[in-house]
């Protein structure tokens, strides 16, 4: 499998146009109100997680109408509806992993959320958060190529472990040479790519990239 992408039931408004990312052999699934949001997008889910607290009658018919499989859970559990749906799509291996609707709201779903990413280390699927002014990945040690992106032109570093190490970055408007930051260093926030094309790497750590837009 290519492409899964979830949308979860962050605000509306920070969404992208998800049919941009509707290539052809991507499966969709939404996470309680995100699937009330794909339809709304002109989407059709192939699968649809949640305990549904969040959404009206009507828009819970929409869903029954239009999910090809709908995955029903109780409130009270250990693990988010975005989480199950994210262990289910890592169990199909796919290459690329979107996750959509993330941000926003309560501050403590969105932290948590972008740690979801960690699910993806050490795995074969990059799993990325998209927001309307965010792309959010997270890496293990070693060497990666970036493209400048004019509409997402700042990048920023942050440690997501206690520290990284040998970090270097290429390219750059800001260079680094094999320096180790630390959770708090604002040193690696609202950097730029001086080429089309730079490169980052580190020996050892996590390490959390985002790109922006102003």
């Amino acid at each position: 499998m290519q492409r899964v992408c979830i949308v979860a039931g962050g605000p509306e408004n920070l969404l992208p146009d998800l049919r941009e990312y509707d290539e052809k052999g991507t499966q969709w699934a939404g996470v309680d109100k995100g699937t009330v949001y794909l339809v709304n997008s002109g989407i059709m889910p192939q699968e649809a997680f949640g305990d549904f607290d969040s959404i009206t009658l009507v828009e819970k018919d929409i869903i029954e109408r239009k999910a090809s499989h709908i995955h029903i859970y109780q409130r009270e559990k250990d693990q988010t509806d975005l989480e199950i749906a994210v262990d289910w799509a890592l169990s199909q291996s796919p290459k690329e992993l979107l996750l959509f609707g993330i941000t926003g709201g309560r501050m403590d779903h969105a932290l948590v959320n972008i740690q979801l990413l960690c699910k993806s280390i050490n795995t074969k699927t990059q799993m990325v958060l998209i927001d309307k002014q965010n792309r959010i990945q997270m890496f293990s040690p070693g060497s990666y190529t970036v493209e400048k992106d004019s509409a997402k032109k700042y990048i920023s570093f942050l440690p997501f472990s206690e520290k990284v190490r040998g970090l270097t970055l290429e390219g750059f408007k800001y260079s680094l040479d094999n320096m180790h930051i630390e959770p708090g260093s604002t040193l690696c926030i609202s950097n730029e790519l001086n080429f089309s094309i730079g490169t980052f790497s580190f020996t050892n750590g996590i390490l959390i990239m985002v790109r922006s837009s102003d």
